[in-house]
């Protein structure tokens, strides 16, 4: 088929990336509309090209030699509101969306607030902070399916949701493309404290949604945890481990070795922080590898210190790995997604 005209070839992708590290695509495609999606996706088929699909570059990890495929980028925007719920475009900016539905007074993603990168990547991965997680109010998915070319809506039980997993990031990996999210939000809704951070910020008040957002947003500035040009510490992917779910006997061993381990119970086991772990198998805030190190306020977070390469994050990465796993018996999961390794 005809090239499509918005293809480009040789784009740079570290500035696409909060991290800023990574190499070229060989094609590259910023797609506006939903027939602009269907048309990269056919044109990648037609050429045998792996297409990876971009949102904000926050979650991503990309590799020094780039990406030998095709990059589409879904930058969809609009959002609209009908019958009690809310429709959010694949390219809005996910945490201008919060603040819209919090400016609206709508309940249910407030302390998802300051989390960078676009509407399109939060059912992915079920995204969530501050005990709060886009799958409690998500209603529909709509996505193109690679498959078959047609528009599907999945609704949420369809999705897989669980810890920081769907269908999109698991069983149907490189299946669907995510075209817009609809969420049934509160009018008029409490906001959900339930965090400790965020219980002990309020101190016993039952703040406003706006409250709410702000201190989220203090709790996520004090930790580089928002996306600032000013702040080296938040040239990071966030999060860069999975708090790990254990078997409760796991726990209760580790509790006897440690005082105070902290934990939280999930279902009939135990998540514990993986920063708890981090710092208990020897690496510290600001602890730097070459360019790239330990933010030095977040010891989950790994950041670019400067002109890191995606080879010296990827050492660091397996580092931690191999510490934890050998002092607690416990292998960390990385968040964010490999681009471009063999």
């Amino acid at each position: 088929m005809n090239r499509p005209v918005n293809l480009q070839e040789n784009v740079p992708l570290a500035p696409l990336t909060t991290l800023k590290v990574g190499g070229y695509a060989r094609y590259f495609i910023r797609a506006e509309t939903e027939d602009e999606i269907a048309d990269a996706v056919r044109f990648a088929s037609d050429n045998d090209l792996e297409p990876f699909v971009l949102g904000g570059g926050s979650n991503v990890l990309i590799s020094d030699a780039g990406f030998d495929g095709l990059v589409l980028q879904v930058a969809i925007r609009g959002v609209a509101a009908a019958e009690g719920q809310i429709t959010a475009a694949a390219g809005e900016d996910w945490d201008a969306f919060v603040s819209h539905c919090v400016d609206n007074d709508l309940a249910g993603i407030e302390c998802l607030s300051g989390i960078p990168g676009f509407v399109g990547g939060t059912p992915v991965q079920n995204v969530g902070a501050y005990g709060q997680e886009v799958s409690e109010t998500i209603v529909t998915v709509r996505c193109l399916d690679r498959r078959t070319g047609e528009l599907v809506g999945l609704a949420n039980s369809d999705c897989g949701f669980t810890y920081r997993t769907s269908i999109f990031n698991s069983t149907h990996r490189d299946r669907y493309i995510v075209l817009s999210v609809t969420f049934e939000l509160q009018h008029g809704g409490a906001p959900k404290i339930v965090y400790k951070d965020l219980v002990e910020h309020f101190n016993g008040r039952q703040p406003s949604l706006a409250e709410t957002r702000e201190g989220v947003l203090m709790i996520r500035r004090a930790k580089s945890m928002v996306i600032d040009s000013g702040d080296p510490n938040s040239k990071s992917a966030g999060s860069f481990f999975k708090n790990p779910v254990v078997e409760r006997e796991k726990f209760n061993d580790i509790a006897s070795r440690y005082d105070r381990v902290p934990s939280f119970d999930f279902k009939d086991k135990v998540k514990i922080p993986a920063a708890w772990l981090i710092e208990n198998a020897g690496f510290h805030k600001g602890l730097a590898l070459g360019n790239a190190g330990i933010s030095t306020k977040h010891t989950l977070a790994l950041i670019n210190r400067g002109g890191a390469s995606a080879a010296e994050l990827l050492t660091l990465k397996e580092k931690i790995q191999h510490a934890v796993e050998e002092k607690f018996g416990i292998q960390l999961q990385a968040e964010p997604i490999f681009v471009g390794f063999d």
